[in-house]
């Protein structure tokens, strides 16, 4: 198969498997999307999704959030990891938009990445999810699986990035990136992961991988 081939197969399985596609994070506006997805640095979208509801019962807007304090905050997002670096992160984007963006979500990526704790990724996912401007946010499954089915050579996220934007036509992203990762869920997981159910990588994946699959369960 030639690359281009590739990418079609690719696109081709995960329209079959995934015709509506999910959104993993539980959100009603672009402000609630920013937060979940601040969230989900080195947590699953599950337990984003268990978390969220109590913030945002207390705080649905910066205008909320900011009568709330960095402590406040800290403690009902304790589950997801990383709190004290997160609360500070969703009180000081929230003060920035109120004082700079008229309480509002911006729809750029430079003004994202200029908020507290947002980095590119997550200002991908909000100008993807949110506005639907075309963007490739990559996760640790998209970097997995580009890297299983010999599409990116695996050395960053910000190349494995750019091999996706190269190979896959821009009106598809949006969908695309999101397939990638309930893809990689179910069928291609870092742990536990059994070939034969992986119909992507079986077929077009790198030599090496595969191998190195068949070693370890032969």
């Amino acid at each position: 198969m030639t690359k281009q081939e590739k990418v079609h197969f690719v696109i081709n399985t995960l329209n079959k498997l995934y015709p509506e596609i999910p959104i993993p994070l539980d959100h009603k506006d672009p402000y609630t999307l920013l937060v979940a997805v601040l969230l989900s640095a080195q947590c699953t979208d599950v337990r984003v999704n268990q978390i969220t509801p109590l913030l945002f019962a207390e705080a649905d807007n910066p205008y909320d959030m900011i009568k709330l304090s960095v402590e406040d905050i800290k403690e009902i997002i304790k589950p997801c990891g990383l709190s004290p670096m997160k609360s500070k992160g969703i009180y000081g984007l929230s003060k920035i938009l109120i004082e700079e963006h008229n309480g509002e979500v911006p729809q750029s990526f430079e003004a994202l990445e200029a908020l507290p704790a947002v980095g590119h990724k997550t200002a991908s996912v909000v100008m993807s999810q949110a506005f639907g401007v075309p963007a490739f946010p990559v996760d640790t499954h998209i970097h997995r699986l580009m890297y299983r089915w010999n599409l990116s050579n695996g050395k960053s996220v910000a190349q494995t990035e750019k091999d996706a934007k190269r190979l896959f036509p821009e009106e598809l992203w949006n969908d695309l990136h999101l397939q990638i990762i309930w893809y990689g869920r179910e069928y291609s997981p870092a742990r536990g992961w059994d070939l034969n159910k992986d119909v992507i990588t079986k077929t077009i994946g790198r030599a090496t991988v595969l191998k190195e699959y068949y070693k370890k369960t032969s």
